[in-house]
């Protein structure tokens, strides 16, 4: 017997009907020629500008996000950052961040650093260089501005996934991650001295 085939799980909303390729659907009239008795439809018209992104999308994205930063931020309260490795190429991340951006402060960064076209400039090769090395290199994600504070709207940014792995594998390493541990540490050592 060969392997077990599993059934697809069905969508969770209703799919639009389809129309195989190089068919074309039955105009309103009924009749089996296309626009017969109807005006053809326009060719000089500009097509339809593409839709925006849709609100269950976009929900679907950020809720991801929003997992992976807790995901991460409990991880690194939990294991000492300086030994965490958070992809299999983290020495080249990180080799190449420090050799583009030798200065980039990082313990808080500021925002222009990312987003300014200038910084853009910078990011934009440093980016592209992971491009079939890391999985989801261009996702959206959230990085934290100052690295000794969680998550919060005030203290988040978006970013790609290379930028945080980047900025993230670097406060590892240089130790500015070390004070999420320290303190998440610090109830346990008080229980225990108590």
């Amino acid at each position: 017997p060969g392997p077990r085939s599993i059934p697809p799980k069905p969508f969770p909303f209703p799919l639009p009907p389809h129309t195989p390729r190089g068919e074309e659907r039955t105009p309103r009239g009924g009749t089996d020629t296309p626009w017969e008795g109807q005006t053809p439809p326009r060719r000089d018209r500009p097509p339809k500008p593409a839709r925006a992104p849709q609100p269950r999308v976009e929900l679907a994205w950020a809720m991801k996000a929003h997992q992976h930063a807790q995901v991460y931020f409990n991880l690194i309260s939990s294991v000492d950052p300086k030994f965490l490795n958070l992809t299999k190429v983290d020495d080249q991340i990180y080799s190449e961040f420090r050799k583009t951006f030798r200065d980039l402060k990082i313990d808080v960064l500021d925002p222009e650093e990312l987003k300014s076209e200038p910084a853009k400039e910078k990011w934009r090769p440093f980016c592209l260089k992971f491009e079939g090395v890391v999985e989801d290199f261009n996702f959206g994600t959230l990085l934290r501005l100052d690295c000794s504070e969680d998550y919060t709207e005030e203290n988040s940014i978006f970013a790609t996934r290379i930028q945080f792995f980047a900025i993230e594998i670097a406060r590892n390493r240089e130790g500015w991650n070390s004070v999420v541990y320290g303190r998440a540490r610090e109830p346990a050592a008080a229980e225990g001295s108590g």
